[in-house]
């Protein structure tokens, strides 16, 4: 059996990449072919978390074993078949390949081909440059401040007039007496 996996970042808008691997190859093998089509150093911590449908973390499965929280289940990479974690078209994953500032690849399971193998993965798609492997601390902090700042000028322009869900929505109709009324300090 191959997964097909579609690999994109929301760094990046016009980066992509797809793999195929056999479904009995481990994560560690995911993570190399990962990092050969990105050109990313393969020997770096990193971790893959199986999501749900909202790509809410669910599994983390990790590089090398840490030792932070004794409680939770440890999966490593080198020891985790693909197949033992992802069920069905669809799946999400999470790659996480910059700890220090929380970067990460988005994965979804595209395709499953059933009745064939692959010795070795195979990057059948590249689209656009990947994102850098690190930043500094600096450099995140300011693509965040930069986007945080876009989003906040744009959405008081980008209100019309449905915004309040109603193409007859008439702003004299608001009743202010029974809101002037409310006694906001109980």
């Amino acid at each position: 059996m191959i997964f097909n996996f579609r690999i994109v970042s929301d760094e990046v808008d016009n980066f992509k990449r797809e793999i195929e691997i056999d479904a009995t190859a481990t994560f560690l093998d995911l993570k190399k072919a990962i990092c050969a089509c990105v050109g990313y150093d393969a020997t770096q911590m990193a971790s893959f978390f199986i999501c749900n449908r909202d790509w809410e973390k669910e599994k983390e499965i990790t590089f090398e074993d840490m030792g932070v929280d004794d409680d939770q289940d440890i999966w490593l990479m080198d020891e985790s078949v693909l197949a033992d974690f992802i069920e069905d078209e669809g799946q999400k994953l999470l790659y996480v390949f910059d700890y220090l500032t929380e970067r990460m690849f988005f994965i979804e399971m595209t395709k499953l081909v059933t009745g064939k193998t692959l010795k070795d993965p195979l990057c059948t798609l590249s689209l656009g440059t990947p994102p850098p492997e690190t930043v500094s601390i600096e450099e995140f902090d300011a693509k965040i401040d930069a986007k945080t700042s876009k989003t906040a000028n744009s959405s008081i322009d980008d209100i019309d007039e449905d915004f309040y869900g109603s193409e007859s929505y008439n702003a004299d109709e608001f009743d202010a007496e029974g809101f002037d009324e409310m006694n906001f300090n109980e």
